[in-house]
């Protein structure tokens, strides 16, 4: 399973709707999660509208927090979208192995069966998180609370039984473009990681549409090399008699 978790705290203002990018995102099975980082301020209308929008297109969450806030709410929507997901693929295979049947419709002792699955496989199953930071101006007092943040999250993700990673990505990468750099590739170890926040120059425009189409490259070239392999096939067949 794979997700992009963006950390913004405004609107974009260059290149493809980040809206019209989500949806790319989730037609290719990458989930996007947005959180707004607020400081003592107010992100306001337009703000909060695009990361609910970007949300809602790419199949996942959206939450507008404080810096205080914002680990516990990383590992929430994390594990809250595996979940979500797992039960969407196991829905969909119901309809396939019980005539049309819901997971509500079934009989007690087969649905206490399928609840058992799919909580074993959002511990067991391969998760991949995208981590994609806006690092425009007003993003600079904010930018220790994600560093924590996304090390926190590293420790929740390896307290799972499954094979979890990161990487992680910021935008823009120039001052006036439209890209985002690669600062790490797929890991399950964050060492070092204080380093390339140090390196991170907070400036520039806000590309939040490239960006993300920037990611969904970067997972799709990676899908090519380990030959496109869909890890949620066949879960109930495999696990439920």
């Amino acid at each position: 399973m794979k997700q992009i978790l963006l950390i913004t705290d405004g609107c974009s203002n260059v290149g493809v709707s980040p809206v019209v990018a989500a949806a790319h995102a989730q037609a290719e099975g990458i989930v996007v999660n947005v959180i707004g980082v607020l400081d003592d301020g107010d992100m306001g209308e337009a703000g909060a509208s695009e990361i609910a929008e970007i949300a809602t297109a790419g199949g996942g969450l959206s939450r507008i927090v404080n810096m205080r806030d914002l680990s516990g709410t990383m590992q929430m929507m994390t594990r809250k979208t595996v979940m979500h997901t797992i039960q969407n693929v196991v829905q969909k295979e119901l309809k396939q192995v019980f005539a049309g049947a819901s997971i509500e419709a079934l009989p007690p002792d087969k649905r206490r069966e399928v609840v058992r699955v799919i909580d074993e496989l959002g511990e067991t199953s391969q998760l991949r998180v995208a981590i994609l930071i806006d690092v425009s101006a007003s993003m600079k007092p904010k930018m220790k609370a994600v560093e924590d943040a996304i090390q926190d999250l590293m420790l929740s993700l390896q307290a799972r039984q499954g094979k979890s990673e990161i990487s992680l990505f910021h935008f823009p990468g120039t001052k006036f473009g439209d890209d985002c750099t690669k600062d790490l590739g797929w890991t399950q170890t964050l060492t070092g990681v204080s380093a390339l926040f140090a390196k991170m120059k907070m400036q520039g425009t806000t590309p939040t549409g490239p960006a993300i189409m920037q990611v969904i490259d970067f997972c799709r070239q990676d899908d090519y090399g380990r030959g496109n392999r869909n890890e949620t096939d066949g879960m109930i067949s495999d696990n439920v008699v």
